[in-house]
């Protein structure tokens, strides 16, 4: 990958803002189309996977004030939350870091609940074959990283890893982002078209299940317990669909607390008849088995200001803000009721 990466990620960001500037521009109304009584919700994806609001969805989480219209798949957050602010979907769930970046080059989009997070059993891991001569963080200066995009969390996280162990940013990106769906990662690193993959939860479970390969550094290791990156809605939209983006926030907070307490066995069970119901091609349901966790510390997804301002030297060393961070500006949780105070209390 040309070590133009990181401004390339930039102009999207950009690119996708400017799209907003009209409506006739972004190819949307702020209208949503209603079915039965429920408002659509058009969204992307995750091959092989069953996202948030596909749970809460199948659980009855959204009252029947909220239908899901899967639109096709992604491998890349800010893909999904530039589709948003560019009205080609109606949500978007990406890492925060990412959010932060889009909304500061002017897209007109709030984040409302967090959609993934690392805690103690799922988390990801920048792995190497046991072999590998990559010991060290400093170590993967100038080598392949298999990512799953660019400008997301991994480009972040190892920025951060390398920049803490003493690296120079010229050294930091000489680091070869390459991105490759999630699924095939783990591949990639064992042909050895990569030195090191970044691999989270169920791919990750199953790559250290075929045995093999150690890890370099872990985000468990860098930052413990964090909310990843929040689901953001258009401005436009959330101000014309307020009973409908709280009918969503709220269900994919519920949802978060049905895989916390439910038994692992039964939340692996309803994953899987989740995809075999929606019959898409190609996909698999054999690398659900190694699901652990919710991943998401906070209560309901909550979010909170340390979500974005931990990305902060990222965003500033890869010029994607040139100020302290005004995080209060990206995000609200007056749609979430179930982190919202009752009344009285």
């Amino acid at each position: 990958m040309r070590p133009s990466r990181f401004r390339q990620a930039l102009t999207l960001a950009a690119l996708a803002a400017v799209g907003c500037t009209t409506l006739a521009a972004c190819g949307h109304s702020d209208s949503a189309r209603t079915e039965n009584g429920a408002t659509v919700l058009r969204y992307l994806g995750w091959s092989d996977q069953v996202t948030l609001p596909e749970v809460a969805e199948s659980l009855g989480f959204f009252d029947g004030k909220v239908k899901l219209d899967w639109v096709g798949n992604t491998i890349s957050g800010p893909q999904e939350i530039q589709s948003a602010a560019t009205g080609q979907v109606d949500f978007g769930g990406a890492f925060a870091g990412a959010v932060a970046k889009l909304i500061s080059a002017g897209a007109p989009v709030t984040a409302v609940v967090n959609e993934y997070g690392a805690d103690e059993k799922s988390f990801t891991g920048y792995y190497v074959p046991d072999g590998s001569g990559v010991h060290s963080v400093l170590d993967l200066i100038g080598k392949k990283v298999g990512v799953n995009t660019l400008g997301g969390q991994n480009e972040a996280d190892l920025h951060d890893a390398l920049k803490k162990a003493g690296a120079t940013l010229d050294q930091i990106k000489s680091v070869q982002l390459v991105p490759l769906p999630p699924p095939n990662t783990e591949d990639a690193l064992r042909k050895g078209q990569i030195d090191a993959a970044a691999l989270g939860g169920q791919f990750q479970q199953r790559a250290l299940a075929n045995g093999g390969l150690r890890p370099v550094f872990t985000e468990i290791d860098q930052y413990g317990p964090f909310n990843g990156g929040p689901y953001v809605f258009r401005n436009d939209f959330l101000a014309k669909n307020p009973d409908a983006v709280r009918a969503f926030t709220t269900g994919i907070a519920k949802a978060i607390e049905w895989e916390r307490t439910t038994p692992r066995d039964q939340a692996i069970g309803k994953f899987t008849q989740i995809i075999q119901d929606r019959h898409r091609s190609g996909e698999k349901t054999d690398s659900l088995k190694y699901w652990l966790s919710v991943g998401i510390p906070s209560k309901g997804g909550e979010i909170s200001d340390a979500d974005f301002t931990r990305w902060e030297s990222w965003l500033q060393d890869t010029g994607a803000i040139h100020d302290k961070l005004d995080p209060a500006k990206f995000y609200t949780n007056k749609y979430n009721d179930l982190v919202q105070p009752k009344p009285g209390s």
